[in-house]
């Protein structure tokens, strides 16, 4: 699996989001710019001794990530979506693109395949969860799904 921070702006959830891509095995796709310096303390603390661990991949655009990995399965994890992530059949390569903390993935991201626009079920009177928390909940039901490749028991 692919995780996609399309200009994530809180270094400790990039860190944290880069410690559960270590942890899970799969791949961290980061597109800047960035709301952070690359070498933050923050993000460098967050991501703890598991930056090793972790395949990340920056680009400098989103243009240069859909250059790079052309054949890409994209799901948009969005407020706006029109289906629950649950919903998906997910499968090994595909990739989980979530927007910066602020304000979302913009809206001619979402336009390029509105129905891949994934949502995680929550109260209305909630604007949004934390994006590591998010990423957390898509990633393991996507990685269930595929009965937990490379992270069975023992492994």
């Amino acid at each position: 699996m692919n995780v996609v921070l399309f200009q994530p702006e809180i270094p400790q959830n990039t860190g944290n989001i880069a410690r559960l891509c270590a942890a899970a095995g799969c791949a961290l796709h980061l597109i800047e710019p960035f709301g952070f310096i690359w070498d933050d303390r923050h993000l460098r603390r967050a991501g703890l001794d598991y930056w090793s661990l972790v395949k990340v991949r920056r680009y400098l655009d989103f243009d240069a990530f859909v250059q790079a990995n052309p054949d890409g399965n994209y799901y948009y994890l969005t407020t706006k979506g029109q289906h629950y992530y649950s919903e998906i059949n997910f499968q090994p390569h595909d990739y989980l693109i979530f927007g910066p903390e602020t304000r979302g993935l913009p809206p001619e991201l979402l336009a390029r395949n509105p129905r891949h626009n994934l949502r995680i079920p929550m109260r209305t009177e909630a604007r949004s969860m934390n994006l590591a928390n998010a990423v957390s909940i898509v990633l393991y039901e996507a990685l269930r799904q595929q009965e937990f490749p490379g992270l069975g028991l023992g492994d």
